[in-house]
C-alpha cells in the first residue's frame, strides 16, 4: 500500500528516547482510507438502496404504523407481560417489522448495509492485527441479543425485554 510509505514511523533519537508517530500523517492516511471506502462499490450500493428506501411511499407508511405500534407496545411494556394487551401489541410490532422486511427495497438496503458493516469490520480488524495480534477488536457477530436499550433480549429478568 503506497499510503503506508508516507507515514512517519517511530524512531529512536540519540538519547535513546522514542519519538511518536506523526499524528498529522496518520490522520491524513485515515481520511484517505475513508475516502477509498466511501468511493467503493459497496458504499455506492448502500447509498443507492438507502435513497430508494427513504423515497418509497409504502416504506414511509409502514414506518408511521410501526412507530405507533411500537409506542403502544412500549406503553404495555411498562407493566410487563401481565398487561392485558402486551402480547397483542408485541405481535403487531412484529407483523409490521415483517411487512417492512418483506419489501424488496428494504431487504436490499439491509443486505447492502451488512456488506458495508462487514467491510468496515474487516478493515478495523486488519488495522488492529497489523499493530498486534493481542489487540481486541469489537465483535461483528450478527444475531447477538442486546441490552434493554438496544431492542434485543437482554435476559435481565425485568419482564420488559422482548
Amino acid at each position: 500500500m503506497p499510503i503506508a510509505e508516507s507515514w512517519t514511523a517511530p524512531s529512536v533519537q540519540e538519547d535513546g528516547v522514542r519519538s511518536s508517530l506523526d499524528m498529522a500523517s496518520l490522520l491524513l492516511s485515515a481520511y484517505e482510507l475513508g475516502d477509498w471506502i466511501n468511493q467503493s462499490a459497496e458504499v455506492t450500493d448502500y447509498l443507492y438502496w438507502k435513497s430508494v428506501v427513504n423515497e418509497n411511499e409504502e416504506v414511509k407508511s409502514l414506518q408511521i404504523k410501526f412507530a405507533k405500534a411500537k409506542e403502544l407496545f412500549e406503553e404495555c411494556q411498562r407493566f410487563g407481560r401481565f398487561h392485558p394487551n402486551y402480547h397483542e401489541a408485541k405481535d403487531k410490532v412484529k407483523e409490521i417489522e415483517k411487512q417492512l422486511a418483506d419489501l424488496e427495497c428494504v431487504s436490499k438496503f439491509k443486505a447492502s448495509e451488512q456488506v458495508v458493516d462487514d467491510m468496515l469490520y474487516e478493515v478495523s480488524r486488519m488495522i488492529a492485527e497489523s499493530v498486534s495480534d493481542m489487540i481486541k477488536v469489537p465483535g461483528n457477530e450478527r444475531n447477538l441479543g442486546g441490552g434493554c436499550g438496544s431492542g434485543g433480549s437482554c435476559g435481565c429478568g425485568s419482564g420488559g425485554c422482548g
